[in-house]
């Protein structure tokens, strides 16, 4: 570590930093600097490629693959905190496409910095990460967006317009799950020499010391609790997406969760959750359940086994993935209606937030204010899993009230070199 960077980390703080950047007019270009660029990180550098990329940081050159020859003018790092030290005046917005738990600390210097910020889903490895970058970025009045890529979708667009419209009635419970049974995986046992192209101990970062493991990286992260968060995280805000927009929902007062027995380093191959969500305005209350399996209400209530979202009304059913929605039972609804489209078709997922760190008037669909709770959530999912039970969720204070297990979830320890 060099000395700057080493002494910015021993301060990163939770408060004060630079003043934010001066928003640009429409037709002038953002600098923009790529923060893990190989993988889903290149659908970001694609997305910003109309703009000024005059940086690309990566800890693994061949997962990074051309994207540095499409972009030779940007300069090229492996450390994002010495693209800090040295670019800092030149970035107006920041793109983070990183494993999971190392979402935190090159956002958290973005916002710092008063940089705009596209951060990929889940946002962050904890809820206590998550809720300092939703605060910190309101804070600051800073552009953000977290990758929640399907919101732009037409099918999900009727969907929502279907259950705000009151299409079936109250909605009062609704199952969202995602059909995977990827998880606990083999032990690891292969540790090969670190590869020449890849920064072993930057990709580590505040996560657990770890020897170098082809079965952790570049991919398999995911499933390992050190690293990253399940199907869970790598699905649950695409998905539970649908019922956070439609119903309005923001934070949960009890989160519940049962499953098979819990393995302190791997992720499971399925759970099912349930969370309490309060009446708000004009809504009831509402149970949201959570599931890494198919339920079995959709046999129950003679529903195919299509899609990953079922909204329980009072008048009614609706049934939906990604696509268009299905309402049930069919023959009441064979004559039914379609409200007329509200929800106008996005401009492009990264341009919506393009636009707003220009200066725009209108946030970006999945800005943190609305995105945070929804990521918070699905990481409550875990917390109840592994802590063996629910707990009631002081939102505010961000306290598992009852459960002392689930509280040491909330917050993890960093490795030494990355402490806050």
């Amino acid at each position: 570590m060099i000395k700057t960077t080493a002494a910015a980390a021993a301060s990163l703080w939770l408060g004060t930093g630079p003043q934010i950047l001066s928003a640009r007019g429409a037709n002038d270009k953002l600098n923009v600097a790529c923060i893990g660029i190989g993988g889903q990180g290149g659908a970001s550098v694609g997305g910003t490629s109309g703009e000024n990329i005059v940086a690309l940081c990566d800890v693994d050159d061949k997962r990074a693959g051309n994207q540095y020859g499409k972009h030779p003018s940007a300069k090229k790092y492996y450390d994002f905190r010495k693209m800090f030290d040295e670019m800092d005046k030149q970035i107006d917005a920041v793109t983070v496409a990183t494993p999971d738990h190392m979402h935190f600390h090159p956002s958290m210097w973005a916002l710092q910095r008063g940089k705009h910020l596209f951060c990929e889903k889940p946002m962050a490895h904890n809820v206590w990460e998550a809720r300092q970058m939703t605060d910190l970025a309101r804070q600051k009045k800073l552009a953000t967006q977290l990758g929640v890529q399907r919101h732009t979708i037409a099918g999900i667009h009727r969907t929502v317009e279907l259950i705000k419209s009151g299409a079936i009635g109250q909605v009062t419970e609704v199952y969202s799950w995602i059909a995977s049974g990827r998880g606990m995986f083999p032990d690891l046992t292969d540790f090969p020499p670190v590869p020449d192209t890849l920064k072993w101990d930057l990709w580590l970062g505040a996560g657990p010391e770890h020897k170098y493991t082809p079965g952790l990286c570049p991919y398999n992260w995911r499933f390992w609790w050190n690293y990253g968060t399940g199907e869970a995280g790598n699905w649950g805000c695409h998905i539970m997406d649908i019922p956070f927009w439609a119903l309005d929902l923001t934070y949960p007062t009890r989160v519940d969760a049962t499953g098979p027995a819990v393995d302190a380093k791997k992720t499971p191959k399925s759970f099912s959750s349930k969370f309490l969500f309060p009446a708000s305005g004009k809504r009831g209350p509402v149970t949201l359940h959570w599931l890494q399996g198919v339920p079995d209400i959709l046999k129950e209530k003679g529903v195919g086994n299509k899609g990953n979202n079922l909204f329980i009304g009072t008048d009614g059913i609706l049934s939906c993935g990604f696509g268009e929605p299905t309402l049930y039972p069919k023959e009441k609804f064979k004559d039914f209606k379609a409200p007329p489209k509200s929800i106008p078709d996005s401009p492009g997922f990264h341009k919506e937030w393009i636009m707003a760190a220009k200066g725009g008037k209108t946030p970006a669909t999945c800005n943190f204010d609305y995105s945070g709770p929804l990521a918070e959530t699905i990481l409550l999912a875990n917390v109840a899993y592994r802590a063996g039970g629910g707990f009631d969720w002081d939102s505010k204070a961000l306290k598992t009230v009852g459960n002392d297990k689930a509280q040491a979830l909330i917050r993890e320890e960093f490795r030494k070199g990355w402490e806050i």
